[in-house]
């Protein structure tokens, strides 16, 4: 596997070589291309559309049936009873989603993480699509469509949640193009990549809202959270700031070129690429702050939400300075030493 510095260089000159010899680069270039190598069928769109109509209502339905009568029975936070549902359904949707990946990658005849140049060994424009990468899409593709809705209409709205949306975005182009121009093989790759951090990342805020259910504190949870949200720093920064570029870039901008000379939208498909690791990369410096948050007030809690609760303390901390200030005007006829031992108290108690 190639490191940073050779992928840097061997990927811009690979890219300027490819721009530099495509004197013919420009929309009817691009609209002939799209024309000669996209496949889609009209039962594909069919299903599409069907399956991300589906994930809403089972969605839904979990919710409503599942997830919020535990979060009732849980004795959830008001706050965390709200946001558990989400959680939850992604949790469920992602181990999924992950496991079926791994399979694909790890117990089947496919050798694409172990030799990514291999996602462009014998490409064909319009070549079939195995059944069990074509079921992986429809499943991942349709949850993405559905995600985008899901996104503005039913999750809680948080700092990144703009970002969110660009993101589902352009992983739903990344993988109905890669479907479209059969660049499936390099999609399961990318999938397999990302998903395990959405595991970890919904374990460890289903933990965070348990870990004060019923108005009480659970040790096990607490632990169960730091332990996720460790494993979460740790992965995220192996599978998608290591593995994906040293793999999967290298493998579309250098490899690809190799293997397919006139690769259809090299830099179309390269450029998507590197918006996801850019959006990694804008991702991790959240990662970062949450790490100094847990190390500095022991606490795991997300950094993207809005800060209602510490607006509601920063009020709380003013009213009690007040009614300290009015409580020092009321005494300040008392004993020095009374006074004194007076404002320790308070100072201790804030």
């Amino acid at each position: 596997m190639p490191g940073y510095l050779e992928l840097i260089f061997k990927a811009s000159s690979s890219m300027f070589g490819a721009w530099r010899d495509c004197s013919a680069c420009g929309m009817e270039l691009s609209k002939r291309t799209l024309l000669d190598n996209a496949c889609f069928t009209w039962i594909e769109i069919f299903l599409f559309f069907f399956c991300a109509f589906l994930w809403t209502q089972v969605r839904q339905g979990l919710t409503e049936s599942l997830f919020r009568p535990l979060a009732q029975r849980w004795r959830l936070m008001p706050k965390d009873a709200d946001k558990m549902p989400e959680s939850a359904w992604k949790l469920v949707f992602y181990t999924m989603s992950w496991s079926y990946s791994s399979y694909l990658l790890f117990f089947c005849s496919y050798s694409f993480f172990h030799d990514p140049p291999s996602v462009f060994y014998n490409w064909k424009s319009g070549m079939s699509v195995p059944l069990d990468i074509a079921i992986a899409y429809l499943i991942q593709g349709s949850f993405y469509g559905h995600s985008i809705y899901a996104t503005v209409y039913m999750d809680a709205w948080r700092k990144d949640s703009a970002v969110m949306v660009v993101h589902h975005i352009i992983t739903l182009a990344l993988i109905s193009f890669s479907y479209a121009f059969r660049y499936h093989n390099i999609g399961i790759l990318v999938l397999f990549l990302h998903d395990i951090n959405d595991i970890q990342l919904e374990f460890t805020k289903l933990n965070v809202y348990l870990k004060t259910r019923g108005g009480g504190y659970s040790l096990f949870n607490d632990i169960l959270g730091n332990m996720g949200s460790v494993s979460f720093s740790i992965t995220w920064f192996w599978f998608r700031l290591y593995w994906f570029p040293l793999k999967v870039l290298y493998a579309t901008c250098v490899s690809s070129l190799q293997s397919v000379p006139n690769i259809p939208f090299y830099f179309f498909f390269n450029a998507l690429l590197l918006a996801l690791l850019l959006m990694n990369i804008y991702w991790f410096l959240f990662i970062v702050l949450f790490v100094v948050k847990v190390l500095k007030m022991k606490e795991v809690n997300d950094v993207r939400e809005y800060e209602d609760e510490d607006k509601a303390a920063a009020a709380l901390r003013m009213a009690r300075g007040n009614h300290s200030k009015a409580d020092d005007a009321g005494h300040h006829n008392s004993a020095p030493g009374k006074h004194v031992q007076n404002g320790i108290a308070k100072e201790k108690h804030l």
